[in-house]
């Protein structure tokens, strides 16, 4: 793995305090994707089987509502998308598309259990962070809610998610 594909890994939540070897096991036989500008990593509903770690480019998450995409949020380089898949087995919540040429890192449950069977420590620690960063969101999403049905979304600029 590149020391800069490393580095990425090692300052997002999802692997944070994980060892550099266990990242090392995690990703020695993960593979790249190259997604074009105006293409989909996914479509919402499509069943789920991996997360994405984008290295470069910038994405759009977005739900189809009456026809349209709808934005939620703009992802960059060192962002994370899909983790739900490896958690559940529902179909995928939104879609992602890619806004510019995206190169990403794509995680599948196999790389999971490959790094579970060497140290399943620093899986269980990969879980729980995955696990926390959905909380995160949902805490997020769940104070957009609120402030929508207090007819406030001027507030709703502070919690990250931005409207495209």
């Amino acid at each position: 793995m590149l020391p800069a594909s490393l580095e990425l890994l090692q300052n997002m939540p999802i692997f944070g305090a994980v060892r550099e070897d266990a990242l090392q096991v995690l990703l020695e036989q993960t593979r790249r994707v190259r997604v074009a500008a105006g293409r989909h990593f996914f479509h919402e509903r499509d069943a789920a089987n991996c997360m994405y770690v984008l290295e470069s480019g910038r994405a759009a998450v977005v739900k189809e509502w009456q026809g349209r995409e709808l934005p939620l949020r703009e992802l960059g380089p060192g962002d994370c998308f899909g983790e739900m898949a490896l958690l559940d087995l529902y179909p995928r919540s939104a879609a992602v598309r890619a806004l510019t040429d995206c190169l990403a890192i794509e995680l599948g449950p196999a790389d999971l259990l490959r790094l579970f069977e060497r140290d399943c420590e620093q899986f269980a620690l990969i879980q729980m962070n995955i696990g926390r960063e959905m909380c995160r969101r949902l805490r997020i999403t769940d104070e957009m809610l609120f402030q929508a049905r207090m007819g406030d979304m001027t507030a709703a600029d502070d919690t990250g998610f931005q409207a495209l």
